[in-house]
């Protein structure tokens, strides 16, 4: 139950801070409409199972190789945690997103684009194999860490479809940044005071 509760806190924390696939939604969005951001949030989707299959490989390979290697990995996670709450507190909760190159999308192309964003996205990489790293361990079965991935890929759809919905009405976008900079304080006090705690909890 500890581990459930680990990963669906970490997950929603994590989605919801801003990166690269948030501008990239938001751009979308505002300047093609809510059909091409939804496609976007669904690449974005499809691409956090991508970082969930070789995590999944590699995490099941250390515990079986090298028991001290993957509590270094444990703790650099965590360390990775605490460092993305720092930076999340402390930004201003402004999108850098450009707006003028309007280039049209197809809905293969915004499919693509949704996707691309996060398989190369170091924020999302970093995400799933800390948290993996925190809540893993021998014992946990294969089809729970499915579940776990199944999960960080649903809430990312159901996060940047709001955005999506958000972002594809000029009036909501005011409402939803002003929000984001109240959000970044509590996302970024929450996740150091995990990275912080799950550095020093007990060992599965």
């Amino acid at each position: 139950m500890t581990e459930i509760l680990a990963v669906a806190v970490i997950t929603v924390l994590a989605v919801v801070a801003p990166g690269a696939d948030f501008a990239m939604v938001v751009r979308n969005s505002y300047l093609h409409g809510r059909r091409t951001g939804l496609l976007a949030a669904t690449g974005v989707a499809a691409g956090v199972l991508v970082h969930v299959t070789y995590t999944m490989l590699g995490v099941g390979l250390l515990i079986a190789s090298s028991t001290a290697l993957f509590t270094v990995i444990k703790l650099i996670g965590a360390a990775y945690l605490v460092y993305i709450g720092v930076r999340t507190f402390r930004a201003r909760g402004d999108v850098e997103v450009d707006l003028e190159n309007k280039t049209e999308l197809t809905p293969p192309a915004a499919l693509r684009t949704g996707f691309l964003t996060n398989v190369l996205n170091p924020k999302t990489t970093l995400f799933v194999v800390s948290t993996f790293a925190q809540v893993v361990s021998p014992g946990t079965p294969l089809y729970q860490q499915a579940g776990y991935g199944l999960f960080m890929s649903l809430a990312h759809l159901l996060w940047f479809g709001v955005v999506a919905v958000f972002f594809s009405h000029d009036r909501m976008r005011t409402l939803m940044l002003r929000g984001q900079k109240v959000l970044n304080k509590v996302i970024g006090s929450v996740l150091a005071g995990l990275g912080i705690s799950l550095a020093f909890a007990p060992s599965h």
